[in-house]
């Protein structure tokens, strides 16, 4: 099975976690205690032998058990018994299908949604680049930018907040935003 388009990546496995086939997941998602609301989550990993991205696939794992443990999550799946089954995925992604994800208050949005975007300078309609990640840094988030030619290709990092970030259309795939003086250094 492939990795859909639709889903939303929830965590990633750090480690194992005990001889029961456990595993410590770092959570990539606002609530690690969304966990808790999981029947099934679907692993990303590269099967025995292969190597490239072309060789990734999909496994379907249902959730077992969740315990909480600093600020990881330790999953138990019904299909692994033992420390030696989930060894071969540390490392490896989870995700959840859309239809499983939290539901989004108003104004709120999937990182996943976000990447690839257009990004335009709110006053002059200037297109800036892409939205290449978000980073998540407590206080508020912080786009990362991929400049366009203009910008020489330099990453441009811009907070999220109302004062920066005037506009994100998911349908006509734009983020507006208001270049602050000093966000620049060219």
């Amino acid at each position: 099975m492939q990795l859909k388009d639709d889903m939303l990546r929830v965590g990633v496995i750090a480690s194992t976690h005990g001889v029961h086939g456990e595993v410590k997941v770092f959570p990539t998602t606002d609530d690690v205690k969304r966990f808790s609301m999981l029947k099934k989550v679907y692993l990303n990993y590269v099967p025995k032998g292969m190597t490239g991205n072309q060789d990734i696939e999909c496994m379907e794992l249902e959730v077992a058990g969740v315990k909480y443990f600093k600020q990881f999550a330790i999953l138990k799946f019904k299909q692994f018994d033992n420390l030696n089954d989930v060894e071969k995925y540390k490392g490896m992604e989870l995700y959840v299908a859309r239809e499983d994800a939290v539901p989004l208050e108003e104004g709120e949005y999937y990182i996943a949604d976000l990447i690839g975007l257009k990004v335009i300078e709110d006053e002059s309609g200037e297109e800036i680049g892409v939205l290449k990640d978000v980073l998540q840094t407590g206080a508020n988030d912080v786009y990362i930018i991929k400049g366009n030619e203009t910008y020489k290709k330099k990453e441009i990092l811009v907070p999220v907040t109302d004062e920066c970030v005037k506009e994100i259309n998911l349908d006509d795939g734009i983020v507006k935003i208001h270049l602050l003086e000093g966000l620049l250094d060219l």
